[in-house]
């Protein structure tokens, strides 16, 4: 591998792995569901360009199978936490857990 390959892959692993952990931190802190949710993609895409660059550094197509999984699977995921919030956005709250509720 030339000099210039190793630097690209270098540079291409410092960033991946600073995406990953900047996902992981707004999955953990939030603080929405949603916030959470498109973290939870980033993460995800970022698995799948990790796998990708391996593909091109190492010359093979292997992995192909993974990198579908890993999208079908963030694609189902997003459709269910959308699904959700929808729901729970329709659905009328109870006179007393509305702010302000009872207080004169």
């Amino acid at each position: 591998m030339s000099a210039a390959m190793q630097m690209l892959t270098l540079l291409a692993g410092a960033g991946l792995t600073f995406t990953a952990l900047a996902a992981i931190v707004r999955i953990v802190r939030g603080p929405t569901i949603l916030d959470r949710m498109v973290a939870s993609d980033v993460l995800l895409t970022t698995l799948m360009l990790a796998v990708g660059t391996d593909m091109v550094v190492r010359g093979h197509t292997d992995t192909i199978p993974l990198m579908t999984v890993i999208a079908a699977t963030a694609t189902f995921a997003t459709i269910v936490v959308a699904r959700y919030v929808k729901r729970r956005a329709e659905s009328p709250r109870p006179p007393e857990s509305r702010k302000g509720a009872g207080h004169v």
